[in-house]
């Protein structure tokens, strides 16, 4: 499993939109320019949040995107897996690749599986809150 500069980016993006919040809808001329990120970019990484519900936006002047719930209600799980599609780290464990016809005999597929269930669950324990607090994870 390799996270892309989409994922990277999807989470700087949510952090910035957490950490800014009080300012109301965030333009992303703002957050392009604070986290260094092309527009065109930027635009493709929130279009995917906008429609899998992240952040809402408002049209106008004074619009822009912002959470749609509190930063304790996203996982980096849950980010990374809209921004990314995947974080299997096999391909035959991605969602709707189906069944491999080797499977059954494939003696390295306990440890994929086990691995594919740590990663999940690390991601998901960690909220974007505890990002933005500094906790350990």
């Amino acid at each position: 499993m390799r996270i892309s500069t989409k994922g990277q980016y999807a989470l700087r993006v949510m952090i910035d939109l957490a950490v800014n919040a009080g300012q109301g809808y965030i333009s992303l001329k703002d957050v392009a320019t604070r986290q260094d990120i092309s527009m065109k970019y930027l635009e493709s990484i929130v279009s995917n949040l906008h429609k899998g519900g992240f952040v809402s936006s408002l049209r106008g002047k004074s619009g822009g995107y912002q959470l749609t719930r509190e930063p304790a209600g996203y996982t980096i799980g849950s980010i990374l897996k809209l921004a990314e599609g995947s974080l299997a780290p096999v391909s035959c464990l991605e969602e709707g690749a189906g069944n491999c016809d080797k499977a059954e005999n494939c003696m390295t597929l306990p440890l994929w599986k086990k691995l594919d269930s740590i990663i999940d669950e690390y991601l998901e324990s960690i909220t974007l809150q505890d990002l933005i607090d500094g906790k350990e994870v």
